[in-house]
């Protein structure tokens, strides 16, 4: 009698416990399952880049940099006097970005257009970091490296 009193306590058991188990799998429609569900982070719109953009950590108003996006094409160009005079310091390509937030991207440089020009740079890829508005990326020149920083102007 005690045999078969343990078997039955051990089969509801064994029963029970199946049955919570597969309430779990099966229940995806519950409160906690949706709230799992919609707590997966949201992925942010990739920005458009195209426009023209200014140094914004220039220390001279009338000497500056400035980028112009147009596709997957970007242009940078030392600009001074007042924007009468623009010398390229970069052209080149690069993939647009997929999503928003911080990112860092590389341009893959015009080389034969660069060669042509006096302040252009003489490197064939340049790394482009876009956060919160901003571009930036490194500069250097005669042994100094500074990083440029520009918003958007259009």
């Amino acid at each position: 009698m005690k045999k078969t009193l343990a078997l039955t306590a051990a089969a509801a058991l064994m029963l029970g416990l199946t049955a919570c188990g597969a309430s779990e799998d099966s229940n995806t429609g519950s409160p906690a399952a949706q709230a799992e569900t919609s707590s997966a982070p949201a992925v942010e719109e990739a920005p458009s880049l195209d426009g023209t953009w200014k140094q914004t950590n220039s220390e001279s108003e009338d000497s500056y940099q400035e980028a112009t996006i147009e596709g997957d094409t970007i242009t940078v160009n030392w600009v001074s006097n007042n924007g009468d005079t623009k010398s390229l310091y970069w052209v080149g390509t690069f993939p647009a970005p997929t999503e928003g937030g911080k990112q860092t991207i590389t341009s893959e440089g015009d080389v034969d257009q660069m060669s042509t020009a006096m302040m252009a740079s003489t490197d064939e890829t340049k790394e482009f970091t876009i956060d919160n508005g901003e571009l930036s990326y490194e500069v250097g020149m005669m042994g100094t490296t500074t990083v440029v920083r520009l918003e958007k102007q259009d």
